[in-house]
């Protein structure tokens, strides 16, 4: 048997795959799209081969362009193999913006349809995704390679530049372990366990995922290309039992299920995070999937994903409850993780009592907040940029980014705040609220809306609803229906995108 896992403190990713390989290497691991899986054994064999040819290869990291499925997790556990940093790219990126990251000193692992490319801008050698696991399985494992230290580089992750230019977060071996042992138990997934991922391969929830259920012995089935029918097909042929989703995925979800409840008998679980849930999105999953758990976790890159958490009995409590603040808490991401530890700070950096807002800084052993050419996070504590609060009970409320408050007059506005009510709106499917340049109050509030198919709602309309519903300071000056927003393939919004568009509109 491995090391004792108990002790986190010599945890890294080859003893993660080790552990789950030695607890029974027969257990299926992993199920691509195409139907082909493998497991606990043979990815740990894979693994090892494919460290080898990297290794023969040559190079400082190890680059992976291409969707999610097998040979992620093979180029990935091959790159701890190799003693290489891994680098998953996102392939929707321009040529400009790869060709910034891309290096010579890089080896690469890429579809078929992304080698050329990669080659193109440069990078030092470049090795077929596919090839990679039909070549690495039929080669010698693990040979010998140096004992990992748990503060060599796993992963760098490019941030998703959301408001700023993308950053390379890097993220060390025990950052990543403390957050598998933090989260949960070795070896304690039923046989039948099955769940299913459906996030990109360069978000950080693609790659958690795959370590916690590696490690806790639950199969990982692969969508390489989220689709929502096809996802809800995928959760009936594969008895899948767990699944996590951001929020864009799960109102596509919502929208193709109609008023029909889903017949996914199997599924236990639904996690979603990755961006604000709209409340009327969650309100209808809950009755869509009723027999189903939900869980919203909160985590960034920075913190090697989850640091909190509302749970299953919370999302029924907040149905169930006549007390307004535990209904409102469906709106929250619940509490801290065991071992995280979540502050909110004012503009002086001094804590802030329960329900007033802040900056929301957080600490624990998962949390790296360091970038490429920079140190970690100051004093252990990392500023996430989110603003938000906490309420008497230790639950969690994200605004949004601070970068995304507007400052009309001198009062910090929250757009979450105002998307909330205008979401409540019948013929509002989809919203964002903005801040653009004023000359007398410094900055206006602007709302792009969405409506829903048929509406025919004027923007006066939907103004007069929120002046009713809000003060006048957080109404909206300027309501513009577009036909839709900009969102990353994660289900963040572009916010920047949507300021500029509606700055353009009052010109």
């Amino acid at each position: 048997m491995p090391a004792d896992h108990r002790d986190e403190h010599l945890m890294n990713l080859e003893l993660l795959l080790t552990m789950a390989a030695s607890f029974d290497e027969s257990r299926l691991a992993l199920t691509g799209a195409d139907g082909r899986s493998l497991t606990t054994g043979q990815l740990l064999a894979a693994a090892g081969g494919a460290g080898a040819l990297l290794r023969h290869e040559g190079g400082a990291r190890v680059v992976y362009l291409g969707p999610n499925g097998l040979p992620f997790a093979v180029a990935l556990f091959g790159s701890v193999a190799a003693r290489l940093p891994f680098v998953p790219l996102n392939y929707r990126l321009a040529d400009t913006q790869l060709g910034a990251i891309v290096t010579h000193d890089e080896l690469a692992v890429a579809s078929t349809e992304q080698a050329e490319r990669l080659g193109r801008l440069g990078a030092r050698s470049v090795i077929d995704a596919a090839d990679l696991v039909d070549d690495a399985v039929d080669t010698q494992p693990w040979l010998g390679a140096p004992p990992v230290d748990p503060d060599d580089v796993a992963l760098l992750l490019h941030t998703s530049g959301t408001t700023a230019a993308p950053k390379a977060a890097v993220l060390r071996h025990r950052h990543l372990a403390a957050y598998v042992i933090g989260t949960v138990e070795f070896g304690s997934a039923g046989p039948e366990e099955a769940a299913l991922l459906s996030v990109p391969p360069y978000h950080i929830a693609g790659v958690m995922n795959l370590l916690s259920n590696l490690y806790m012995g639950r199969r990982v089935v692969y969508l390489d290309a989220f689709d929502p029918r096809r996802w809800l097909e995928l959760v009936r042929q594969q008895s899948i039992t767990h699944a996590m989703v951001v929020p864009t995925m799960l109102a596509r979800i919502v929208a193709v299920l109609g008023d029909v409840p889903a017949e996914t008998p199997s599924l236990r679980t639904i996690s979603y995070g990755g961006a604000n849930m709209p409340a009327s999105v969650i309100d209808k999953a809950l009755h869509l999937f009723p027999h189903v758990a939900f869980a919203n976790a909160y985590g960034l890159t920075e913190t090697s994903s989850t640091v909190a958490v509302l749970g299953p009995e919370d999302h029924r409590l907040a149905l169930t409850s006549d007390d307004p603040v535990v209904q409102a808490r469906l709106g929250s991401v619940g509490r801290p993780l065991p071992g995280v530890e979540i502050e909110i700070r004012d503009d002086q950096g001094r804590p802030c009592a329960a329900g007033v807002s802040g900056d929301i800084y957080v600490r624990g052993e998962q949390v790296a907040g360091e970038y490429v050419g920079t140190g970690g996070a100051s004093e252990s504590w990392f500023a996430t940029r989110d603003r938000g609060h906490v309420d008497e009970g230790g639950y969690v409320f994200v605004e949004g980014r601070a970068d995304d408050t507007i400052i009309r007059g001198g009062e910090n506005i929250a757009p979450a705040e105002i998307e909330e009510v205008l979401l409540t709106h019948g013929e509002v499917a989809d919203c964002a609220v903005v801040g653009i340049e004023d000359l007398e109050w410094g900055q206006r509030i602007a709302a792009a809306v969405v409506l829903v198919p048929g509406a025919a709602s004027a923007p006066e309309d939907i103004r007069s609803f929120a002046r009713e519903r809000l003060r006048g300071s957080k109404t909206p000056d300027l309501v513009v229906v577009v036909d839709e927003l900009p969102y990353t393939d994660t289900g963040k919004l572009l916010r920047k995108v949507v300021r500029h568009q509606l700055s353009r509109s009052t010109v």
